[in-house]
């Protein structure tokens, strides 16, 4: 059977805010390596295996953000589905089986490898030779998890109890230290990894059978799925419908079908600040130093500088991180409470949990440089032969000045080439676009005016990315 990957990307990450955000979510940043996000990583480990293109789960707003991720890995063919709302695993792993089923038409049956985003795992060809020997377990119609082989005690992780020829014969929920402990003293326990392999017929039958709810929602928004430039775009009435329930409780621990595979590699699920900690390389004092860093006296800390020098003396078991509008200062050990800032944050209507101070958009990106009660100035760069969205605003006016690059203005129906120190006025409620039609990108500089600066105040009449 053909090994398809669907990879889980619908989370936000909110423990490692500032750096996380609702529209930079952790699992497209490259926290363990400079290069590559969490889900470039994710792809990678799999593509020493004979695999077929792997299919994307995510939400609406990451959907350009993590097409332009897999575009850069030359993956140009990856199937990005489009969740209405989230719904947890069980309801995004359906999802993912129709859309598998569907191109296959015709075929034989498919199996799954199921891997979330935001994973990290060391031995590759560990973790590539535990896909093989679960591959025969799942052809026999077993649906197979993956166990990790626990390195500590730990309350945050389900554990599972394995049994002769990788039977399950107990399932934990995040215990309490002494059940954890005793878990780990029995030695037959593995940590929950979240990762499966199984195929689309034997998970949907039982779906079918253990939730019928959950089968009937997904069927029907899948029923009315349409396809949006590189993006499948699932039916809102059926899915929000939809019980929010993970694949644990919805199937792996009711089912008779369920196995698992131990895998004994260094794993991760990236979670949170300490955990993250744990994954990085450290200087002679156990210090994680990233950006522009000094340090005086200082030992066991992670220190990450995005915008600015970060200097730190005479501290230990810190977290500090320093992005352009946010900083967090906090004890190492308490980073599970991290989500409690961002739900303040929430509470008074702020952006910090929103956006970082630059914004990914699918024609390029823009970054703000300073804010007024009534004024904004932003930096913007449109990538070659991208175009923005034919608009108009109802309380700002615009002034835009090229500092590099060729720039095809529309303002109130007249076109004009701007280059290089040229400018434009953009007068409230004006009808205008703006457009790259050059080879290189075109940056400039954009100074708000008005009322009301906040982005929903764009009234698009035409978008090629259909938003």
């Amino acid at each position: 059977m053909k090994i398809i990957p669907i990879i889980l990307s619908g989370g936000i990450g909110s423990r490692l805010w500032p750096l996380s955000r609702e529209h930079s979510p952790k699992q497209c940043l490259p926290l363990i390596d400079a290069k590559y996000s969490l889900l470039q990583q994710t792809v990678q480990r799999v593509q020493g295996i004979d695999l077929h293109n792997p299919v994307i789960v995510c939400n609406e707003n990451h959907r350009f953000l993590i097409a332009q991720q897999l575009q850069a890995l030359g993956l140009d063919d990856a199937k990005i589905l489009l969740e209405p709302a989230s719904r947890n695993t069980a309801p995004a792993i359906a999802l993912a089986a129709l859309e598998v089923k569907q191109q296959l038409a015709g075929e034989s049956d498919a199996l799954l490898l199921v891997l979330p985003s935001d994973h990290f795992l060391n031995d590759i060809k560990l973790f590539q030779e535990a896909i093989h020997q679960a591959k025969e377990l799942a052809e026999d119609n077993s649906l197979v998890m993956f166990g990790i082989k626990p390195t500590r005690l730990e309350t945050g992780y389900g554990y599972i109890q394995s049994g002769e020829d990788f039977s399950v014969k107990e399932f934990i929920e995040k215990p309490n230290e002494k059940v954890a402990q005793n878990c780990i003293d029995a030695g037959d326990y593995l940590w929950n990894s979240g990762m499966f392999l199984f195929s689309a017929n034997t998970y949907l039958n039982e779906l079918e059978r253990y939730r019928p709810d959950v089968f009937e929602s997904v069927s029907k928004s899948y029923q009315n799925r349409h396809e949006d430039m590189d993006f499948i775009r699932m039916g809102k009435e059926g899915f929000e419908q939809c019980p929010d329930i993970s694949i644990d409780y919805a199937i792996m621990e009711q089912t008779e079908k369920a196995k698992v595979i131990p895998y004994n590699g260094d794993w991760n699920d990236v979670g949170a600040w300490n955990s993250l900690y744990d994954h990085l390389d450290k200087d002679e004092h156990n210090n994680v130093l990233s950006g522009d860093v000094m340090i005086e006296s200082s030992s066991h800390c992670l220190i990450r500088a995005e915008s600015r020098l970060v200097s730190a003396v005479n501290v230990k078991d810190l977290v500090i991180v320093e992005t352009a509008d946010a900083v967090l200062v906090m004890d190492k050990d308490s980073s599970q409470d991290v989500k409690k800032i961002v739900a303040k944050i929430k509470t008074e209507n702020r952006q910090e949990h929103m956006f970082h101070t630059t914004v990914h958009r699918p024609w390029g990106s823009y970054q703000t440089l300073d804010r007024g009660s009534r004024y904004q100035v932003k930096h913007i760069i449109v990538k070659p032969g991208e175009k923005l969205s034919v608009q108009m605003h109802h309380h700002r006016a615009e002034h835009w000045v090229v500092v590099s690059g060729t720039a095809k203005v529309n303002n109130g129906g007249n076109e004009v080439l701007l280059t290089e120190n040229e400018s434009t006025f953009i007068p409230i409620g004006t009808v205008h676009s703006l457009e790259n039609p050059g080879k290189i990108p075109l940056e400039l500089v954009e100074v708000q005016s008005g009322s009301y600066l906040d982005e929903d105040d764009i009234v698009r009449f035409n978008d090629r990315y259909g938003r």
